[in-house]
Parts: C-alpha cells; structure tokens; sequence
C-alpha cells in the first residue's frame, strides 16, 4: 500500500480509505448505499487489512450513527491496527442545537461518535460541511480543546469550498488553534 502524509501533519494515511456509509441501511436514504450489517462488515474489515488498507471513513449521520456502531464492532480488538475517520455537522436531531459546528453540537458529536466506536480516540475528526453561522474561532477553539483532551488526534474538513478552507488556516494561524491538515471533496 502507498502512503502519503495527511495534510501539513506527519501522519501517514493509505492512498485509499474505506467508506462506511454502506453500513446500517437504518433509513431510506441510506438504504440506497447498502444495508451491510456487523457480520458483513467485519468481513469488508478483514478484507480492506489483507490489502493495506487501514483507514476507515464514516460520519454520524450515516444511517442516523448506525455506520459508526457497526464500523466499532467490526474493528473491535483490532484498533491498533486502524484508522477511524469520522465527521460531524450535520442535522443529528431535531433540536436547534443539534447541527453545525458550535462549542455545544461538536463535543456532544465527538462524545456520541467516541461511544458508537467504541474508542477513546477519532483519529481523524473532520467537519462535514462549513457552518456559516457560528463563528469559526468559536469552531476551532472547540476543536483546539478536544485534540488537546486526546480525544481527537487530528482536524479536517469535507465539503468546504476554498475560501472557507482558507477562513478557518487564517483564523487557526492568527490564534494559534488547532489547523485543518486533511480537506476532502
């Protein structure tokens, strides 16, 4: 497998990562990706490590967390030898405070990501999508606190466009936050 370095960090990630949202099929939505359960995914996992790859991409909007709990079961004992890449930002509940990226939503996002996978640790953290209504220091510093806590090890980001992509490197080089190593289109 070819390995390259994550962004400005020295992490090396394979070239290919495997994508999760196959797994659950909990709605109709997600239905129409896949509807691979705990069993079929520990065999996709076996798979993916016999041909290097070991980094393994989800989100906690997939199949509403379900891709998360089974991605968890399928890598359990073995996550020393993966990568779990997961996102958050997106409308998780109904509630006014449960989408985007402010202070509130992200460490609630992180908590209930952590105990899906049943990890300690996201290698990968990335924001799924920009929010333009809370401020991007506030974004930042919040995910600054939870590398810092070990609970994240690395920032990125999906689904921003280059100028949010360059908002958030000035706002985390100006205050000395956490930077975006990884974007993903």
């Amino acid at each position: 497998m070819e390995y390259r370095q994550l962004g400005g960090s020295g992490l090396k990630v394979p070239v290919l990562s495997f994508g999760t949202a196959t797994f659950g099929g909990s709605n109709e939505f997600f239905k129409g990706f896949g509807e691979t359960a705990a069993a079929g995914a520990s065999r996709l996992v076996d798979i993916c490590l016999d041909a290097g790859v070991t980094m393994f991409d989800s989100a906690d909007v997939y199949s509403a967390g379900r891709a998360e709990e089974i991605l968890g079961q399928a890598i359990k004992g073995r996550r020393d030898r993966v990568l779990i890449s997961t996102k958050g930002t997106f409308r998780t509940g109904p509630g006014p405070n449960d989408v985007g990226s402010s202070r509130h939503h992200l460490i609630a996002a992180v908590e209930n990501s952590l105990r899906r996978l049943g990890t300690d640790y996201i290698d990968l953290y990335q924001l799924h999508g920009f929010d333009a209504l809370t401020p991007v220091e506030e974004t930042l510093g919040t995910l600054d606190d939870l590398v810092r806590a070990g609970k994240i090890r690395y920032i990125g980001c999906s689904n921003f466009s280059g100028w949010h992509l360059m908002k958030s490197m000035a706002a985390s080089e100006r205050y000395g936050l956490a930077r975006h190593v990884a974007h993903q289109a």
